[in-house]
């Protein structure tokens, strides 16, 4: 049985197996405001997240891409115990999350192929499942650390950064994308 978000160090303390970054280039330029005198340009980040749990439930893995305005960007890959599949999209979330505001971003565009994610982050649906009630809420005090946030679904042939990583945290190969021209009409 997965260990529930309080009895974490964090909600979403993970064990890393892997994590790459790639060097930041210089700070975006300033601009001079007559109000305000310098100050950095609002700038948006992107955000793209997924979990994996294999099998469901069992081992989960979580993989998130980080890019910022200046073209930074971090790519994160590691597991986080045991649970469902939605447990697993909430702690990538999460975990993406707490990687922007360390990277200090305040303006993100999240992308992440779960429906129930991204639903249950912006506050149109709920669940009555404890532990993913707990991790939600958690989600969305991240969310409001933040100035803006656009949270978009996006299918998974349009997420296969974070779906490669979070695969790759559990060992698994890639997965074969599925493209709108692969499937077949009936």
């Amino acid at each position: 049985m997965a260990r529930l978000p309080q009895e974490r160090e964090s909600a979403f303390a993970l064990q890393t197996s892997r994590t790459q970054f790639i060097q930041f280039p210089p700070a975006s330029p300033m601009i001079d405001s007559p109000q305000t005198g310098p100050m950095r340009a609002a700038a948006e980040w992107q955000i793209w997240f997924d979990g994996s749990a294999f099998p469901n439930p069992g081992r989960i893995g979580i993989g998130a891409v980080l890019r910022g305005p200046d073209g930074q960007q971090v790519d994160f890959s590691g597991q986080a115990g045991g649970g469902c599949n939605n447990e697993a999209e909430l702690l990538a979330l999460g975990k993406a999350l707490e990687l922007a505001s360390e990277s200090g971003a305040r303006h993100l565009t999240v992308r992440g192929d779960s429906d129930f994610a991204v639903r249950h982050a912006r506050g149109d649906a709920q669940t009555e499942v404890p532990h993913l009630r707990r991790l939600i809420e958690v989600t969305r005090r991240l969310l409001d650390a933040f100035d803006s946030v656009r949270l978009e679904w996006v299918p998974r042939h349009r997420n296969l950064d974070a779906d490669r990583l979070s695969r790759a945290a559990l060992g698994l190969p890639d997965k074969p994308a599925l493209s709108p021209s692969s499937r077949r009409r009936r």
